[in-house]
């Protein structure tokens, strides 16, 4: 499976919009995990795996080529880290972060079902 691409049909959107590429891009095994741990620090192949415990070799190859194919990841000095697109990205979650937990404060306790 290829990086989602807008204009190309994605999981739920035949008309491959822009929101619905990303959304399925993100939503793939591991995508938000990988880029929050780039967001900490730049690292290498061993070090991301490392940090993301669980993922596989394979898995963390093939999302590391569907971000660096979104141009949200990049190899640098120090190893994979985000690029301008990917850092620009994770402060549109930042806004998000603050809903989320908002959210969370007014779900009933799982104790209370």
């Amino acid at each position: 499976m290829s990086a989602a691409k807008p204009g190309h049909p994605v999981r739920g959107s035949s008309t491959g919009r822009p929101i619905m590429a990303l959304l399925d891009l993100l939503g793939r095994r591991w995508s938000l995990r990988v880029l929050w741990e780039l967001h900490q620090a730049p690292a290498s192949f061993r070090e991301l795996q490392s940090r993301c415990e669980g993922l596989s070799p394979s898995v963390l190859n093939t999302r590391l080529n569907e971000l660096r194919e979104a141009r949200l990841v990049e190899n640098g000095e120090r190893g994979y880290q985000l690029s301008r697109l990917g850092l620009e990205l994770i402060e549109q979650f930042l806004p998000l972060t603050v809903w989320a937990e908002s959210w969370a404060e007014n779900l009933p306790l799982a104790a209370e079902n």
